[in-house]
Order: structure tokens, then sequence, then C-alpha cells
């Protein structure tokens, strides 16, 4: 599963790198500082799952959010946020976000999500093989 990250804080984004280092089936292929390197980088290199903040410079990653939802095939986003108000979980699930995080509480929550998509990913593939068979 490819998975890129777009986060303004380098610690943040290093922090994620190696989490996600730990998950077999994660390749990290790209990442952003700012939401204009996002709206470059994403569709471009095509991941199946976007890590976004939401407070970036250039572009809030609801503007970029909005915008990558529109790619054929669009990927799947975890917008991962220290501003984990009620207005912007509503703004980010009605431009649609498939989950929204808080940066502060929300690390485990975030990698089960990336497991339990690793994991259907393995079956969904598994499942195509053995109709091929």
């Amino acid at each position: 599963m490819k998975v890129f990250i777009a986060d303004d804080s380098a610690l943040m984004r290093e922090r994620l790198i190696a989490m996600l280092a730990e998950l077999p089936g994660i390749e990290i292929i790209g990442q952003a500082r700012d939401g204009l390197e996002a709206v470059d980088f994403i569709p471009k290199l095509k991941p199946d799952v976007v890590i976004l903040d939401v407070r970036m410079p250039g572009r809030n990653g609801i503007d970029v959010l909005k915008q990558i939802k529109g790619d054929d095939p669009p990927p799947l986003v975890i917008m991962f946020t220290n501003y984990p108000y009620p207005q912007y979980r509503d703004k980010c699930l009605k431009a649609g976000a498939d989950f929204f995080f808080d940066k502060a509480q929300d690390f485990e929550k975030l990698m089960e999500v990336l497991n339990a998509l690793i994991r259907n990913t393995h079956e969904t593939h598994s499942k195509t093989e053995d109709e091929q068979r």
C-alpha cells in the first residue's frame, strides 16, 4: 500500500515515517511540507493513502483534500491534526475525508486503521488471485 504524508512539521513527518516503517506492506512514496507541494506531488505519485494535516502553509489541508478527492481514482485520506475541533471534523468529512484523527491522542487509532487497510488489501488481492485460477 503506497502512502503519502503531507504535514508542515518535519518532526511529525519523521515520526510517522518511523512508525509506518514497522508495518509490513506500507511503502512511503512521498511527503510534502506544505499544501502546494501536496497538490503537486499527490496526482503524480498516485498514493493509495494520504495522511494529511489540516493546517499547513501554502494551501490548507481541507483545500488539498477537496482537490485530491477529485483524482481518479481518489486516494483514501486520513486527516491527522492538532486541531480536532468539531467544525474542522465536519468540514473534512463533508469534503471527503475517510478518517479524522487527533495527533495528540489518536496515533494508535491511525496505526489500527492502516493495519486494517493492509489486511483488506491483502485479502482482496488474494481473492482476485483465487478467482483468476
